[in-house]
């Protein structure tokens, strides 16, 4: 089969791999009939994830037709068109069944390489990395799914791939991070990030109550975007000379009652803080660019609560914990515990409540991967997502 390869930072390769096959008793193989690329999938190919090794095969967003299921996989029949959550979850642990499922205790086989960084493991997740489980990811014609009796959601044939293929990953992110700010009605949150998880953290925070939405980010494209498809107001960080000032501004000096760090290890910034933190990176003195993190904490209100959904790897500098301590914050967080969330949310898209493909700016085929990676890092043709076709 042809499955998209990571080859080294900045080299993706579509070659010709092995068929996946079953391994265990609860495996299925499915047939990939659309895939994507992440926006996390960008720190692997710019080489900010450890423990990658040439060939291996990413993805993590996809969904497509059962045609080999195991011995122990009794929900599932050959013919099942089914959308596969990106955490690796036994459905069986202590984690599993308090549903924090990116949690699980025994999806990783590589455990021990996430306990030298983390202190602890997560689970296993498809095609990032292995100190995530090494397991193959989706970007391909065919992939293997473990425990396939705890995660592929089954939907019927009258929705497109388009509607609920992002149920595999971004749709539920940007909804648990906007579920996370415990939205009591009313409220004003502030959104770092205009990408795909952080439109979907805007139109999930309208749809749990939040009165106003602001979206912050550089380009004017996503800006677009974040006001026409989900009513957020925006803010260009390049255009004002303080996001903070511009959101007390905008809150009457108090504000937002929540802010979403949709953004993570790469972001950006004008000026100094940037140039500082890319050389710390440089330098291996960090791992992270916190830039929407930090400014994240110093904008929300007195008692807020600040939610970061964007991928964090390591260790960052200059955290802001006097901000955080004096002024009684609330941090949550976390790797998306999607099968949690795909059932409600596919209820939602029934309901016409969201139609998540509003975020695809492009559809190309498998082949094209390599050109779509690069297209997508670098914002060209005003690249938001990118959907792939693997046959």
């Amino acid at each position: 089969m042809k499955a998209t390869c990571w080859m080294g930072k900045e080299k993706i390769e579509v070659r010709e791999v092995p068929d996946p096959r079953i391994l265990n008793s609860r495996d299925a193989i499915v047939r990939v009939t659309s895939t994507a690329i992440c926006g996390s999938d960008l720190h692997l190919y710019n080489g900010f994830v450890p423990t990658m090794e040439p060939e291996d095969i990413l993805g993590h967003e996809f969904m497509g037709e059962v045609v080999e299921v195991g011995g122990g996989v009794q929900n599932l029949r050959v013919g099942d068109r089914v959308v596969v959550p990106f955490p690796i979850a036994c459905g069986a642990c202590a984690a599993c069944q308090a549903e924090a499922y990116s949690l699980c205790e025994n999806s990783n086989p590589n455990a021990w390489l996430a306990e030298k960084l983390w202190g602890h493991a997560v689970c296993g997740v498809y095609g990032y990395s292995h100190m995530m489980g090494g397991f193959a990811g989706g970007q391909a014609q065919y992939a293997r799914v473990p425990f396939a009796d705890v995660g592929p959601l089954k939907v019927d044939a009258d929705l497109p791939d388009e509607k609920v293929l992002f149920l595999s990953d971004i749709l539920p992110t940007g909804y648990m991070g906007a579920e996370m700010c415990n939205l009591q009605g009313g409220d004003v949150v502030a959104v770092w990030g205009a990408g795909p998880v952080g439109q979907f953290a805007m139109a999930s925070a309208f749809l749990l109550g939040a009165e106003r939405v602001i979206a912050i980010d550089r380009f004017p494209y996503r800006l677009a975007m974040a006001a026409e498809k989900t009513g957020a107001e925006t803010i260009n960080y390049e255009e004002v000379d303080s996001v903070l000032d511009t959101l007390n501004e905008m809150t009457g000096g108090r504000g937002p009652d929540a802010c979403i760090d949709a953004v993570g290890l790469e972001a950006h910034a004008p000026g100094l803080q940037y140039a500082y933190d890319r050389t710390k990176q440089a330098m291996g003195l960090e791992s992270d660019r916190p830039i929407a993190l930090r400014e994240a904490i110093m904008a929300c209100r007195n008692g807020g609560t600040v939610s970061v959904i964007g991928v964090y790897g390591g260790f960052i500098d200059k955290f802001p914990m006097g901000s955080l301590m004096n002024r009684s914050l609330t941090v949550r967080t976390g790797q998306c515990h999607v099968q949690r969330y795909m059932r409600p949310l596919l209820n939602r898209i029934r309901q016409g409540e969201i139609d998540p493909s509003f975020v695809i700016t492009h559809r190309l085929s498998l082949a094209d991967a390599p050109r779509a990676y690069r297209m997508f890092r670098d914002k060209e043709d005003n690249c938001e997502k990118v959907v792939l076709s693997p046959h």
